[in-house]
């Protein structure tokens, strides 16, 4: 039987680069380090569906849950960047040197399921919504602000509606902001442009 929840990607920003500059070991390291934290992140009621290459696709019981744990790892990684970026100029790469840039896609929907997987339409669009992201960012589909709605803490910034690939109709996409951040907005009337347009995916 399907159910709703928040279907969440992560991605690590140009993992192929990466891999070509650093090599294998310092790849296959971020990549544990990445899937450690995230684990680490997670509420008793969410799961990591799955690894995929770069990425992990998790799943939520509450959608505030996974804006909470996105916004955590948000500011998690930011530390690690921090620190990494902080160290010896020249030093040899390893882990703890390389900056480890994660995006992450939200989108509260009813996927239906496929033994401990996740497949439909819903799973596609927030692969979809995490490709738009840029690094560190966290972005959600309108629907996902929708069923939060106000929550201390956090902001929601509409991007609009924007063409994504697969998809026949715009897909209103909001930016998840801590709150305080600048430019944010809760309620509703997430995604809405003044002047009705949807813009293209790579427009953002």
């Amino acid at each position: 039987m399907a159910e709703h929840g928040a279907i969440v990607f992560t991605d690590i920003v140009g993992f192929t680069a990466l891999t070509d500059t650093h090599g294998d070991d310092v790849a296959l390291a971020l990549l544990e380090r990445q899937e450690d934290m995230v684990r680490a992140a997670l509420p008793l009621t969410a799961r990591v569906v799955k690894e995929l290459g770069d990425g992990l696709l998790l799943w939520f019981d509450d959608p505030r849950d996974a804006i909470d744990t996105c916004l955590r790892l948000q500011r998690d990684f930011d530390a690690v960047n921090e620190a990494a970026d902080a160290g010896p100029p020249g030093a040899i790469a390893d882990v703890g040197n390389v900056p480890l840039w994660v995006r992450m896609g939200v989108h509260w929907g009813c996927p239906r399921r496929r033994g401990d997987d996740i497949v439909g339409r819903d799973v596609n669009l927030a692969a979809r919504i995490v490709d738009l992201a840029g690094p560190g960012e966290v972005l959600c589909s309108e629907a996902t602000a929708d069923v939060i709605g106000e929550r201390a803490g956090v902001g929601f910034e509409p991007l609009g509606p924007v063409f994504v690939r697969g998809l026949t109709e715009p897909v209103p996409i909001v930016r998840v902001l801590s709150a305080g951040g600048g430019g944010c907005e809760t309620g509703s009337g997430y995604g809405e442009r003044t002047d009705g347009r949807a813009r293209d995916a790579s427009s953002l």
